[in-house]
């Protein structure tokens, strides 16, 4: 994860521990990004790790979803999804999750809150 990505989840986080501290323990991050040396890359692959994963998942259900799934971007190179990023969103979303993409802070409240409330 690029920096500025890593400061907009941190902040994210955040904001969700205090504002829904009650689901403290259902939203994580996947650290499913950066390079790898290609055993312990080998390593992770076998235990499960796929490309293209959301940065951030809330495990909480509401009326429409089984959970939320959270995909972080800033501006620049990488602001776009990748090719495994979007085969991901594809298959979560048929599975009944729901699949969002923030690039700011204002964003990721605004769209986790209207989940948590629908």
């Amino acid at each position: 994860m690029r920096h500025k990505e890593s400061q907009l989840q941190i902040q994210c986080v955040r904001w969700f521990r205090f504002a829904h501290h009650d689901l403290y323990d259902v939203l994580f991050a996947v650290p499913n990004g950066g390079a790898r040396h290609r055993v312990e890359a080998s390593i992770m692959r076998s235990e499960g790790v796929i490309s293209g994963v959301s940065d951030i998942l809330l495990l909480h259900a509401n009326c429409a979803f089984h959970g939320l799934c959270i995909e972080m971007k800033t501006e620049g190179s990488y602001y776009h999804q990748t090719d495994s990023q979007k085969r991901w969103q594809s298959s979560v979303e048929a599975q009944g999750y729901k699949y969002i993409v923030c690039d700011n802070i204002d964003s990721f409240m605004k769209e986790v809150d209207n989940y948590l409330n629908n």
